[in-house]
């Protein structure tokens, strides 16, 4: 008898079974691909490996200004694909290791759930054999949606592709569509344009970035732009034929043609394919249902991770695997969602954290805004040229407290935590004001919004 079977070795199923093998559990856990997940072999960990390379291929062919000449710059997207390989390659051996340091038990096969048994306990079968345990945590994680856009079946995976298939290509396409002015479509365009792809971005909402402050996004494409990327908003897709997206925007129809039209449209809960029905299990909107100790509504199951909706993000998982851990350790721990940062990995970054101040007048809360260039950092001026950063601080007046930052700059995705820490323990203004930044760092400029409120 296992005290913890968990369906899943993504962020939040990997995490959850290194904490409950430290705890002292017997844990098994079921992973028919590769540890890590979509965010450690097709997500956050290879699109950052490539997203470095192209940043400094960027900087090297554009130095001048720092007194740096660089003389036939070139760029070798194959060598950056397969030095990509090797950095997955060793971070998922990473995880094998932690999982075999903290004793817990590997299946590398297909999981199925079998049943609920009467003494309250789980099975789950993989390859014949069975595996029953006290509790169940689902880590099944999330996939790619395809569209019912006419013609994207017929063309994937050749012409169309998810950020599965755009991460192992070894050619860099001469036009590249992207479909979805979300994150993962914003960094992979930032990636393709910088190593030399004519890159279009076709985005249904008025806007790009997704959940980002609306300024910030509008900023973030102004520096695009004037790159040579375009951007089509307020845009339909109506189909794809061949090399060509078929789109409607203001109410005129309208084409681009892309060698290869990645589709960046959202991702959705896996919860088909590992016997689910079988728990009875309470699902809205395509998700697991979760309280703030991630419990189901089965006793005993729990689910952490993007199966459960809401911030799809790999540091999300990794806590609510720890919340579950915690809770099956009869730890008390509940899952706050008041502080989660996102960040776009193009360049400049984009980071937030909290609301923005639509978010907070819709709430009819009073706020006080400021926005700051990043000129106001002494280390921002002395190591960016023609930069156009911002950080925009939302405090909420009635509270005195900080709800909502917003940034673009370069180390944004390194600033952002400390205002995440500020919002979550509901620091007052002049607490905030008392906290010492270290000096020059890009980060001062949190401590100069502040003193701007």
């Amino acid at each position: 008898m296992y005290d913890v079977l968990i369906i899943g070795g993504g962020p939040g199923g990997y995490i959850a079974a290194e904490r409950a093998g430290q705890a002292g559990l017997k844990v098994v856990l079921f992973e028919k691909n590769s540890l890590g997940g979509v965010c450690l072999n097709e997500g956050c960990i290879p699109s950052k490996a490539l997203l470095n390379s192209s940043k400094l291929y960027s900087h090297a062919k554009d130095s001048s200004a720092f007194g740096v000449t660089a003389e036939n710059v070139s760029f070798d997207h194959l060598k950056v694909v397969k030095r990509k390989r090797r950095v997955v390659r060793k971070l998922v051996a990473g995880v094998g290791q932690a999982m075999k340091s903290s004793n817990v038990e590997l299946v590398s096969a297909s999981a199925e759930i079998e049943s609920a048994n009467n003494d309250g306990s789980f099975t789950v079968i993989a390859e014949g054999t069975s595996y029953t345990g006290k509790h169940l945590i689902i880590a099944t994680g999330s996939e790619a949606i395809l569209p019912p856009i006419e013609g994207v079946k017929e063309h994937f995976p050749a012409t169309v592709i998810t950020n599965r298939e755009i991460l192992e290509l070894e050619e860099v396409p001469e036009r590249l569509v992207v479909i979805g002015g979300g994150v993962i479509g914003l960094e992979m365009a930032c990636y393709y344009h910088a190593v030399g792809s004519q890159v279009s971005v076709v985005e249904m909402l008025d806007h790009i970035a997704g959940n980002v402050d609306p300024e910030i996004g509008k900023r973030l494409q102004e520096v695009y732009e004037k790159q040579g990327m375009k951007f089509y908003l307020n845009a339909r897709v109506m189909s794809v034929s061949g090399n060509d997206v078929c789109f409607e925007q203001d109410g005129e129809r309208q084409m681009v043609t892309g060698d290869k039209i990645l589709l960046s449209t959202g991702r959705r809960p896996v919860t088909r394919g590992f016997g689910l029905e079988k728990l009875d299990i309470a699902v809205e909107r395509g998700a697991i249902v979760v309280n703030d100790k991630c419990q189901t509504s089965v006793p005993g199951v729990y689910a952490v991770g993007d199966v459960v909706g809401g911030a799809m993000l790999a540091h999300v998982a990794y806590r609510e695997g720890e919340v579950a851990v915690n809770n099956i350790l009869n730890i008390e721990d509940r899952m706050s969602t008041a502080a989660i940062p996102s960040v776009i990995y193009t360049d400049p970054e984009v980071a937030w954290v909290g609301k923005t101040e639509q978010e907070m007048l819709a709430l009819n809360r009073a706020v006080k805004v400021v926005e700051l260039p990043m000129a106001f950092s002494g280390r921002y001026v002395a190591e960016t040229e023609r930069g156009s950063g911002i950080c925009r601080m939302i405090l909420d007046a009635e509270k005195n407290t900080l709800a909502g930052v917003h940034l673009m700059s370069q180390y944004a995705s390194e600033i952002i935590v400390a205002c995440g820490v500020m919002i979550e323990e509901e620091m007052t203004l002049d607490e905030m004001k008392k906290i010492i930044f270290p000096h020059p760092t890009v980060g001062e400029i949190v401590r100069e919004a502040l003193f701007k409120l």
